[in-house]
Formats: structure tokens, sequence, C-alpha cells
């Protein structure tokens, strides 16, 4: 299950954003409180994929792909140094998958801004550099160690190495997002759990006055950089958003008439967090049974087979393949699909898509 870290500074709207992605009813206080323990949430992955075929089979039970996310405390400046939450903040974050980062772009004259303006690029940069600060900290501990010894493995020179790379990056206030790493060189500093590196969404929290990203002050800086640096902006109507999960779909309608608002903001939030890391969903079904899987995108048949059970990884023989369009174009039947020539026996090497329904032949 993919599990996304909500952060951003204090009072900026992260559990009101919690709250509209979640429906969870999570305390929303206008002050900065010392609460430690994060608000968490599993919610299902908007998909209407499965719910037809969920209306089609009937199973006995479903189960939609998942996410969860987790309400993180307010990060202050300062933190990789012990202010604030200090690294009880940073340890939760590095437990994330990915960021939901969440900037204050509406003004509220009872609840004063931490930094005593609004301006969501520097509530951007001040985070993104909370978070390059810790990722230091982790670099010069490690560094530190395989200084003291005498004689390095060639796989500590190896990391020795990349960890002076990472550093080199980080030193120039730029995010481990930036660094251009081969796979195997991915794969050596997971264990770090860098949270510069994670993913990220920027989530800019507006009231019904202004109309986009652009009306917040310091959005169009924040638009032009995030796009140069590859990150993904949402906006979005965080307190009305929260309100509108009460309401009947006509008095939502009616309520956010003239506003940017084409699609709920849970939604786009959801499927975006989904997205972020590069994850698709296949689809089994039967009449015990209809289910989403998540697999990340160029996983093979043997990957999806071991998804489902280790089993039918090990004994693995072929996969029925068919495309979720064509599955709903021949009745969401295998054999209409097969008389039509659009039911594939693929093999281990087959990579799966979006939306393949999928059987799994094995032998154990």
């Amino acid at each position: 299950m993919l599990h996304c870290g909500i952060v951003g500074l204090p009072l900026s709207g992260k559990t009101t954003v919690f709250n509209v992605i979640t429906r969870a009813g999570a305390e929303v206080k206008p002050y900065a409180g010392g609460k430690t323990d994060p608000n968490r949430a599993v919610v299902s992955v908007p998909d209407p994929r499965f719910d037809e075929l969920v209306r089609v089979h009937q199973p006995k039970k479903e189960t939609p792909a998942q996410v969860e996310f987790v309400d993180l405390a307010g990060l202050s400046r300062d933190a990789s140094k012990g202010a604030g939450l200090g690294n009880g903040f940073l340890s939760f974050a590095a437990e994330a998958d990915a960021l939901i980062h969440v900037l204050r772009g509406f003004a509220n004259g009872g609840v004063e801004h931490p930094e005593g303006s609004l301006d969501v690029h520097r509530d951007w940069k001040i985070v993104e550099m909370e978070l390059i600060y810790r990722d230091l900290s982790v670099i010069e501990n490690r560094l530190s160690r395989l200084n003291g010894k005498k004689k390095l493995l060639p796989e500590e020179e190896g990391e020795k190495a990349l960890l002076l790379r990472c550093q080199d990056c980080l030193m120039e206030e730029r995010s481990l997002r930036d660094l251009a790493l081969a796979p195997e060189e991915a794969r050596m500093l997971r264990g770090f759990t860098f949270l510069s590196a994670k993913p990220q969404i920027l989530v800019l929290n507006l009231d019904e006055g202004q109309k986009g990203a652009a009306d917040a002050p310091g959005g169009e800086a924040l638009l032009r950089d995030a796009a140069a640096a590859g990150i993904r902006v949402l906006s979005l109507y965080g307190r009305l958003e929260m309100d509108l999960a009460d309401l009947s779909p006509e008095e939502a309608a009616e309520f956010t008439e003239g506003l940017d608002i084409t699609e709920p903001g849970r939604e786009r939030l959801i499927a975006g967090a989904y997205g972020l890391l590069g994850l698709i969903s296949f689809f089994t079904c039967g009449p015990d049974e209809v289910r989403a899987w998540t697999l990340r995108e160029g996983a093979t048949a043997v990957d999806a087979a071991g998804t489902i059970h280790s089993d039918l990884a090990r004994g693995f023989i072929r996969a029925q393949v068919v495309a979720y369009d064509d599955y709903a174009a021949h009745g969401f039947a295998f054999p209409a699909c097969r008389e039509a020539g659009c039911l594939r026996l693929e093999g281990k090497d087959y990579r799966v898509a979006d939306g393949d329904v999928i059987e799994i032949r094995f032998n154990v």
C-alpha cells in the first residue's frame, strides 16, 4: 500500500486537507498544538472501472486499491535543529513513500501565519530546506562512521563516493530529486529514506475568493519553480471542500458555482498521489471477489502473480490477459473475449498495462 505523508508549516491547513481526502473528521484546531501523533486514514482509490466490475460481477467481496494518508504535525522553521517538534516530525516523514506538501494561500485574520505574512513560494522553500538539512545530517553521520574505519570494503567505497555526490547536491541547496541516479545507485540509497528525494505534490490551500494558484501570494513564482523541478501543483479550497462532504451533489453544485472545481478535490488528490510513484492497477474478477491490485509501471506478469500470492509467482505458467476496454466491450466475459481474439496468453516477461484484467495459470 502507498503511504503519503501530508506535510507543511503549522497553520497551513494540513488537517483540513487530510479531512477532504479521507473524510475522517479529524479535529481541526486554529492554533499550532504540540501534538506529535499523526492522524492516519486508509482511502480507496477512485476508479470507475473497478466500480463497474463490481456492479457486473456482484462478488461476495470487493477490494479496491488503497492509499494511506498520514497527517503529520506542522514542520517549523529550524526543525532540523530541534525547533518545534524537530526530529519527531522528521522521523514520521521518513516513513512516507511520497509527500503531500500543503501551502497556505488563504488569509485568516484570526489565525496569524507563523512567518507573519502569506507567501506560498517562501513557505515551500522553508520546508524544502528543512528536508535538505535533515538529509545532510544523515549523510554526515554515515560518512563519519565510514571515515572512522581503517579500511573500507569495495561496496563501502562505492557507498562513500555516492554519498559525497549527494552531499555536494544538498550543499548547493538542491534536493536529491534533482540528482540523476542510476537504478543501482537508487537502490543503494533506499535505506537512508532521504526526505528530499521523496516524490512530492504541492497543494495550494485557497479560499473561495481566490480563483487559482496565481491569486495566492507568491503563487506565480511557485508555479514557475515547481514546473522547472517537475513537481505537480494542485489547488484546493480546503475549508469549503471539507464542508461540501456533508452536502448532497445538488447542494454542492450550488455552492461551487463559479469556482474552478470541475472534480472533487479528494478525487484529484487521491488519484494524484496514486500516480505520483508511477503506480498502475490491474484487476482480478470472479464471484468470490473483485479486486484492484497495485503495481509499479513496467512490472511484469510474474510480478503481478507475486502481488496476488507468492505461490502464483513460484509456479507461474501463463497469464490470461485482456484490456479493461476489451473486457467491457465483450460483456465482461473471458469466453467472449477469447472468441473475439482479444484475450491473450502472456508469459513471465509481459509488462502489465494499467487496467488489465488478469487470470494467473500456475502449478505448484
